[in-house]
């Protein structure tokens, strides 16, 4: 085929032969089975572009022999994929940025990335958003890939994304280089496989030639599995414990788990050894069977899944395995994040926003409708619907688990988005409702108040891995209104100290009657009910400030109009015959609080939030502070 006026050399002439030279803007994706085929035509191809007086870059980041060597005019540049895919491919995109446009790159091995990033996924994710960015600068780079050791999906990604891929291969002796795909340009030979020696291409023609060399050089069966640790250590586990009990002794289980183990919930130290010492690898496999999608659960859905177990396997005097609720929920994985900002161009947005100056609300606002524009790949739509189908009508909540949300030192709350999600209605309606929530927790990853706040603690670059929990709220129907009757906030150290009397390292619970929504943050001069665990009947208020500074409305999930509602209290509760209301409940007497004798206040509709019974006739103190000094004594 005939090389264009301003088509670029790959310094193999019979290459450029073959595929009318590279183009400007051109990413070549080398397949390969050995490293050193790579480096030969990786270094033909810079040695040409530096004799050319072409700007080359060597991207070098992986553990293996250099491909290029360091030589006058190539510029080396090391970006680090250990902290993860979010830093690497922004570092990636600053360094190309300064090198400007028509520079010419060789890029390590991409498969070396895995190591890392445990996932096929966002490796893909890598090339999806590194590429593009490459052609828009004219620019032609070079890429290597193991041959076979990638999933089908990953490999069909770059394959869509690229404008070349090549197979470089071993058969029968010989080395044989067979274009897959070329872009817009075309000849009748350019898809056959050509046998490779001292710089020449020979096309086989010969039918039975070919099916011997194809058949011969084959990829690697896809049994052999991907090299990505997210395959290959789940599925090492699963064939090792299949022998029965005794296999999870073995030597070999007991260090692969806490590989699995830091996969799915996060490489922080002194957490890392918290989940290696109270998840068992059937906790791991349970995890890793409600998770869609791949990469990490998050700080919120692993410091739940931690703590839920610390409480579940420590001896004390209250029986966990009864106080606590059964758990089902599902987590949406980290990769899943960026496998939506990626494939909905949402990448350099989200690059430009973290890098600038805090966006305003007019801004965000506008990021929210991107993202609410979105789309999911099909096969996480079928688990999302697969998901909803596992719930039924049931109410659930979308909530936002980041790895850097609820870590050691950074508790970021209130700064990522919750959805709640009445989850009412025919199951596209359903479906509809929990895609808007899901993607507006994402959307919530560029949030002003979450960029300030990261950037204070120093972790500006920091990888931020966005992973969503999915939870069925805790309550019941009462009328149309789905609720709990408790929810609240509880600490292990009680920063309030009103009083010298209050022991601070009792703790203290702030409760609300309703959803933990005003728990949380205290909306519409309502207040919940500050418990000093130590002295739970003391209160900061006296008299008639009790009355003031009560909880006058609660925030509940109304199944009629299928959404969040907030109603007056205790008008909510009207009829009297909410379950053991005199326990949540105090009667108002000649502007005196006076708490129920029976079951019920005499005048619930006049009747204040006081919590008074329920602390004074219940083990609800007790269950807490028990709750609070077993996980502080686990985390120290």
């Amino acid at each position: 085929m005939q090389a264009t006026e301003n088509s670029v050399t790959t310094g193999i002439p019979s290459l450029d032969e073959t595929l009318g030279g590279l183009l400007p803007g051109d990413n070549v994706v080398w397949q390969v089975d050995e490293l050193e085929d790579y480096r030969k035509v990786a270094r033909t191809f810079a040695a040409r572009a530096l004799g050319q007086g072409r700007r080359t870059v060597y991207f070098r980041f992986a553990p293996h022999p250099v491909v290029l060597e360091q030589e006058p005019g190539l510029i080396m540049l090391e970006p680090d994929p250990r902290p993860g895919f979010d830093h690497f491919s922004g570092q990636v995109h600053r360094m190309i940025e300064e090198q400007g446009p028509e520079a010419f790159y060789v890029f390590d091995n991409l498969s070396a990335l895995v190591e890392d990033w445990a996932t096929d996924e966002l490796l893909a994710n890598f090339f999806q958003v590194t590429c593009p960015y490459l052609r828009e600068l004219d620019t032609v780079a070079y890429f290597a890939l193991t041959r076979g050791r990638h999933h089908p999906s990953a490999v069909a990604r770059i394959r869509d994304t690229t404008q070349i891929l090549i197979d470089l291969y071993h058969a029968l002796g010989r080395l044989y280089l067979h274009p897959i795909k070329v872009f817009e340009r075309y000849s009748p030979r350019m898809f056959l496989p050509h046998a490779f020696s001292g710089g020449s291409l020979t096309p086989v023609f010969q039918s039975a030639d070919a099916s011997a060399i194809s058949q011969n050089g084959a990829r690697p069966a896809r049994s052999s599995g991907s090299i990505a640790p997210w395959e290959s250590i789940f599925q090492r586990l699963q064939e090792r414990t299949a022998a029965g009990p005794e296999a999870e002794l073995s030597p070999e289980v007991q260090a692969l788990k806490p590989e699995f183990c830091r996969m799915m919930l996060g490489q922080h130290p002194e957490f890392s050894q918290l989940a290696d010492r109270y998840l068992t690898l059937e906790d791991l496999f349970a995890i890793r069977d409600r998770l869609i999608g791949s990469g990490r659960i998050g700080g919120k859905a692993a410091g739940m899944l931690v703590a839920r177990k610390i409480l579940l396997s420590t001896a004390g005097e209250v029986d966990f395995g009864r106080a606590l609720e059964p758990h089902d929920s599902f987590y949406i994985g980290s990769d899943v994040f960026f496998t939506f900002i990626v494939s909905n161009g949402l990448f350099r947005l989200r690059l430009r926003l973290t890098r600038e100056a805090q966006p305003s609300a007019e801004e965000f606002a506008a990021v929210e409708e991107r993202f609410l524009a979105g789309a999911f790949p099909d096969e996480i739509m079928e688990r999302f619907r697969e998901m909803l189908d596992y719930f039924g009508q049931a109410p659930i909540i979308v909530r936002s688990s980041s790895l850097l949300e609820d870590s050691f030192g950074n508790s970021f709350a209130g700064k990522y988005r919750s959805e709640f999600c009445a989850n009412q209605g025919s199951p596209e309606e359903r479906l509809n409702h929990f895609l808007r929530a899901v993607k507006l927790v994402y959307a919530s990853a560029l949030n002003p108040d979450a960029i300030c706040y990261r950037r204070q603690r120093g972790l500006g670059d920091t990888d931020e891995q966005m992973a969503i929990l999915v939870q069925r709220v805790s309550g019941a129907l009462y009328q149309d209104k789905f609720f709990p009757a408790l929810a609240g906030v509880a600490l292990s150290h009680n920063l309030y100290q009103w009083t010298d009397r209050i022991d601070p390292k009792a703790g203290m619970v702030r409760l609300v009657i309703g959803l933990g929504t005003r728990a949380v943050d205290r909306q519409d001069a309502d207040y919940p009910r500050l418990i000093s665990l130590s002295h739970p009947t003391l209160r900061p208020e006296v008299g008639t400030k009790v009355i003031a500074y009560s909880q006058r409305r609660a925030d509940m999930i109304d199944l009629t109009e299928n959404r969040l509602t907030t109603k007056l209290l205790p008008l909510a509760l009207a009829g009297g015959d909410y379950p053991d209301l005199g326990l949540y409940l105090s009667d108002v007497e000649d502007g005196e609080v006076r708490d129920p004798v029976g079951p019920a206040p005499k005048h619930p509709d006049r009747a204040v939030v006081t919590f008074n019974n329920l602390l004074g006739r219940t083990d609800f103190v007790p269950v807490m502070r028990e709750l609070l000094a077993r996980l502080e004594a686990a985390y120290g």
